[in-house]
C-alpha cells in the first residue's frame, strides 16, 4: 500500500514512527520495537500478497548468515567489555577535547570490521569508563553516528553492506562511501568532543597520566 500523496509505501512511515517511539520512550525500547514489528508485519500481510513460507524459503541462507554474524559480534563486544582494555585505555588517549575526538575515531575504525551495533556497544563502554559515567547526550549521539559511519564503506561493518556483499556486490563498490562518512564524523566529532569536554572532562586516574601527544 502506498500513500497516495507521496507514493511511498506505508511501511516506511510506520518504521519512522517506530524509530520516533524508541527515541521518545527510550525506557521502553523493547516494547516499542515488538509492537512496531507486529504492526508492520500485519500491515504488509493484509495490504499486499505476502507468503511468509515462500519468502523464508528464498531468504533463509541470508538470514542464517546475518544471525551468525550478529551473534558473533555481540559475543565479541561482551568479551571486550569484560576485559581490562577499557580501564587501561585512558592512558593512551590525549588529554582535553582531543581525547574525545580520538575515541570517536576509534569507534569509526572498529565499525569498519565490526557490526555498527557491536562498535557502538564497545564505544559506549569505553565512554562510560573514561568519562566516569558523565556522558553528554550529544556525545552519545556522536558515538552512534561514528559506529554507523564506520561501516558505510565496508562490507563487514554494516548489516546492509554485508547483505550486498553476500548477494555478490564487490567490496570496492562501497569503498567510496568512506569519503562522505569520514568528513561527517570529523565535523560532528569536533562539536561533540568540545561539548563533552565542557560537560565532564576525561578522567585519566585509573590509567595513569595521559600521553603527551605534543612531544
Amino acid at each position: 500500500m502506498n500513500i497516495v500523496a507521496t507514493g511511498i509505501p506505508l511501511e516506511f512511515f510506520l518504521f519512522a514512527l517506530v524509530l520516533t517511539g524508541v527515541a521518545v520512550f527510550h525506557r521502553r525500547t523493547f516494547e516499542v520495537a515488538v509492537v512496531g514489528a507486529v504492526v508492520i508485519t500485519a500491515t504488509r500481510w493484509l495490504t499486499a500478497p505476502f507468503n511468509p513460507l515462500h519468502h523464508l524459503q528464498g531468504e533463509w541462507p541470508l538470514l542464517l548468515n546475518l544471525f551468525g554474524l550478529l551473534m558473533g559480534f555481540a559475543l565479541l563486544a561482551h568479551h571486550f567489555a569484560e576485559s581490562h582494555v577499557p580501564s587501561a585505555l585512558p592512558r593512551w588517549l590525549p588529554a582535553g577535547w582531543l581525547g574525545g575526538l580520538v575515541l570517536l575515531g576509534m569507534v569509526f575504525v572498529l565499525s569498519s570490521f565490526l557490526d555498527n551495533i557491536a562498535a557502538a556497544l564497545i564505544g559506549g563502554t569505553l565512554t562510560m569508563i573514561v568519562f566516569r559515567g558523565h556522558v553528554h547526550v550529544g556525545y552519545l549521539a556522536a558515538i552512534v553516528a561514528a559506529s554507523n559511519a564506520g561501516g558505510a564503506g565496508s562490507v563487514l561493518g554494516d548489516t546492509t553492506t554485508t547483505m550486498m556483499w553476500i548477494d555478490g556486490v564487490s567490496p570496492r563498490d562501497v569503498l567510496h562511501a568512506y569519503v562522505g562518512a569520514g568528513v561527517a564524523v570529523l565535523a560532528c566529532g569536533l562539536v561533540a568532543a568540545h561539548q563533552q569536554q565542557r560537560y565532564h572532562p576525561m578522567s585519566h586516574s585509573e590509567g595513569g597520566q595521559p600521553l603527551d601527544w605534543g612531544r
